[in-house]
Order: structure tokens, then C-alpha cells, then sequence
């Protein structure tokens, strides 16, 4: 795997931690459906919440979630829309981002912003 493909996935896993520890409940981790796909798709109380995750090692060319562009949120709300419809889910959705930087093996820093606005 290449090395930004294990950093990816050891954000993945950190912030799947971070939100079990905060009482979420992990639906799913990875969702694809065709061209959509998403992180971490989780439950807090009766609300569905859709979570990208962006990890870098430091924040030399700025916040992991400054990656989040334009293009990256329409696709995201695409996703997210193609998500419940989907799974006829009829809660309250929410998208939040959870930002981690670090290396694997050391303590990383952990920004979670909650209900961001897509589009």
C-alpha cells in the first residue's frame, strides 16, 4: 500500500475511534456505491452524521480540511444524497469533518468540526 493510502487509512481508523469514544455509532466505514463514496457514515442519538476524514502529516501547505474544495463537496452532497436515498433513511442528516495530523505511531492532533455546510 502506498504510503499516503496507509496514512488515509490510519486517519480512517483514528477518527472511527475518536467518534466511538465520543458515543457514536459506527454504521459503516468505506461506502461506495458506483462513483459516490464516503468514510464514515455514523449515528449520534436519532441523527444520521456523514464524516470525511482528512489526514496529513503536518500542516505545511495549510489544514487537512482546506483540501475539502468545492468539486470535493459537490461530489460529497452527491454522495450523501445518493446515501439515503438509498437506504430511505428518514433521520435528521449531518455532515461533519474530522481533521487528524500526525504520523502513525505518534499522538495525533484532532480538529472535529460538526455540521459543515456543503454547498
Amino acid at each position: 500500500m502506498a504510503a499516503h493510502n496507509e496514512l488515509g487509512k490510519w486517519g480512517e481508523d483514528i477518527a472511527a475511534t475518536y467518534l466511538e469514544k465520543k458515543g457514536f455509532e459506527i454504521i459503516e466505514r468505506d461506502w461506495k456505491s458506483g462513483h459516490h463514496d464516503l468514510d464514515i457514515v455514523a449515528k449520534d442519538g436519532n441523527t444520521l452524521v456523514i464524516v470525511e476524514v482528512k489526514t496529513r502529516r503536518n500542516r505545511l501547505f495549510g489544514n487537512p480540511e482546506e483540501a475539502i474544495d468545492y468539486k470535493k463537496r459537490k461530489s460529497l452532497q452527491s454522495a450523501i444524497n445518493h446515501y439515503v436515498k438509498s437506504h430511505r433513511t428518514g433521520q435528521d442528516v449531518r455532515f461533519d469533518i474530522i481533521s487528524i495530523v500526525g504520523m502513525i505511531g505518534s499522538q495525533p492532533e484532532i480538529d472535529h468540526i460538526i455540521d459543515v455546510t456543503l454547498i
